[in-house]
């Protein structure tokens, strides 16, 4: 994993995003990882190919918010999504990592030993969940 320094220069990385947020959203998703001290994007590499990244948030001291994570269709269900949240686990501050997802993405976390709470129907049709992970 390496932090992505110049995401609003890297059109593989705004398609990767892209997967995590709308379409409308990713130019200003991409501003707020460029401009936020708090914010970091994180892509991850096979071969020299930026296979995945993940947008982190750093909350409050300890805590971090895992904002975006998305995998190129040709990676996806080979362990990516995993080796990027577990790259967090890494970080000596961190002790919780939060995230906010659908329903598609509840059993990735779950098998990653996230616990879920149901956030109820934030956007019409749409349950959201919260999955936070104590690591200490």
């Amino acid at each position: 994993m390496k932090q992505v320094l110049r995401v609003d220069m890297d059109p593989v990385v705004k398609q990767l995003l892209g997967y995590a947020a709308s379409e409308h959203n990713v130019d200003s998703e991409c501003n707020k990882y460029k401009n936020s001290p708090h914010r970091k994007l994180f892509g991850l590499e096979k071969q020299g190919i930026a296979i995945g990244c993940m947008g982190v948030e750093l909350n409050r001291l300890m805590e971090c918010e895992i904002k975006h994570i998305a995998v190129s269709p040709d990676y996806r269900n080979q362990g990516a999504g995993r080796q990027m949240v577990s790259f967090l686990y890494s970080w000596p501050f961190i002790q919780l990592i939060t995230a906010e997802t659908d329903r598609t993405a509840v059993q990735f976390y779950r098998k990653l030993g996230f616990t879920m709470e149901s956030l109820g129907e934030k956007y019409p049709g749409v349950e959201r969940f919260k999955c936070t992970k104590l690591l200490k």
